[in-house]
């Protein structure tokens, strides 16, 4: 099948989420172009980078110059990725330049000479007012943000209704994004905090019984693609909502997180919300210290969102494929797989005894073995479910029973990356899970 003759733009493209709407929509469309700060180097297959500074309208004005002689006129979508945020918690005038004005500078290039079909943002489910438990929030729910990042997301919704002229928009409220790394940062820190055992782990400010949504970003690129391909059908001012229908609460996320990673969990303290205010500041003041928890956070403790996606099942048809239930555990086991490599990849300093274990380097790799001869684990329910160690079956929550691997025709894979085959039990060297029976011998239940 030919792709379709016309441009996508994304911006913000160099950044996780636009690295992959990029790498989705090449083949189906003609164009598929980048503007970030830095091109890419190389961008992804058959796509084109532009450097452009979002926050600078010479800048945008170029970029979109280079567009239009290289590439056209016609745009069936802008996916606007580009923002600032930070996790200070102060107002920053980054929040305003690149956030506001930058969607403002982009958005009057465009109508400026340029045929755009649909106008993608993304914003944030936290423009809304916190809910309670049992609350279900709606695009249609009171906007109330509670702390600088989102109050920027708002003010650019009002802008592009404002500015967006003739051209289509669509505002996509994201839930927070996470993937089977993890690479949230809230998330990230946490099990930072539980895997040191530090004391922290053990005490938070707000109701344990409130959360937050989040969603998969696999997730929200089928929720922008399905964005771009419904773009002639979509209303002018579409807002939709895109997370996981159910929230976890912070309790559940901490005992969870504690049994994958040290194999039991313990109850997590209150702590009255002026006492921890005034140990996140004092630890927020130590000198070479920069801990995550800032000050105001203890404010947004109680604060939670659970998403009814109606809208999102109805304009888009969809609805998230992933759950983060089931994905913290490929989490943990990318963690343990590579405890430094993990840490690094999250912006995070590993503990002093990560750091002595790779000064004194890597241990010798164990001898080969005779894969007939070594021992798997085995559900008794579903015997295609194996691993190389004890554990439970994912299917039926039985523990799974030694037996002997099978001698010939048995193949392994990754459930994360089905790419990785081998003929005997072990784990992925990517992410570290076990690796699952793919092939089973004809002989081996006669």
């Amino acid at each position: 099948m030919s792709p379709e003759k016309a441009i996508v733009l994304v911006t913000g493209s160099n950044g996780r989420i636009g690295t992959a709407v990029m790498e989705r929509l090449t083949g189906r469309f003609s164009d598929v172009v980048g503007f970030d700060r830095e091109a890419a180097t190389p961008p992804p297959a058959d796509c084109v980078s532009i450097p452009v500074d979002i926050s600078s309208d010479g800048s945008v004005r170029e970029g979109l110059r280079i567009l239009r002689e290289h590439h056209g006129t016609h745009i069936a979508a802008v996916v606007h990725l580009a923002a600032y945020y930070d996790f200070i918690g102060k107002p920053s005038p980054r929040y305003d330049e690149v956030t506001v004005n930058g969607t403002g500078h982009l958005l009057r290039g465009l109508r400026e000479g340029f045929m755009v079909e649909r106008f993608i943002f993304s914003s944030t489910m936290l423009v809304h007012q916190p809910g309670e438990p049992g609350q279900f929030i709606t695009e249609d729910w009171p906007l109330g943000p509670t702390w600088a990042y989102p109050e920027s997301k708002v003010r650019t919704e009002a802008l592009i209704r404002g500015e967006r002229g003739d051209i289509p928009a669509a505002i996509l409220r994201l839930a927070g994004v996470y993937d089977d790394v993890c690479h949230s940062p809230p998330l990230a820190h946490q099990i930072q905090r539980i895997y040191e055992q530090q004391l922290a782990s053990h005490l938070y400010s707000g109701e344990t019984s409130h959360g937050q949504a989040f969603v998969h970003l696999e997730d929200v690129v089928d929720a922008i693609e399905r964005t771009v391909d419904r773009r002639s059908q979509l209303p002018p001012d579409a807002v939709i909502l895109i997370g996981e229908p159910e929230t976890l609460s912070y309790d559940e996320l901490q005992h969870t997180f504690m049994r994958l990673i040290h194999g039991k969990s313990s109850e997590t303290q209150s702590v009255p919300g002026l006492i921890a205010k005034v140990g996140a500041w004092v630890q927020d003041h130590i000198p070479g210290e920069d801990p995550f928890i800032k000050p105001w956070m203890i404010d947004r403790a109680n604060d939670h969102y659970a998403l009814d996606i109606t809208r999102a099942r109805e304009l888009l048809d969809w609805q998230p494929r992933h759950s983060l239930r089931k994905t913290m555990p490929k989490m943990i086991a990318a963690l343990a797989a590579d405890p430094v490599g993990w840490y690094r990849e999250h912006g995070l300093e590993p503990p002093a005894s990560l750091r002595a274990e790779v000064a004194r380097g890597a241990p010798e790799a164990p001898e080969a073995v005779d894969a007939g001869a070594c021992q798997v684990h085995v559900c008794p329910m579903h015997p295609a479910v194996c691993q190389s160690s004890p554990g439970s079956c994912p299917k039926c929550g039985e523990a799974l029973e030694p037996s002997s691997a099978p001698s010939q025709g048995a193949e392994y894979t990754c459930p994360m990356h089905p790419e990785i085959v081998r003929l005997e039990p072990g784990r992925c060297p990517k992410c570290g899970m076990p690796l699952e029976l793919l092939k089973v011998p004809e002989d081996r239940y006669a």
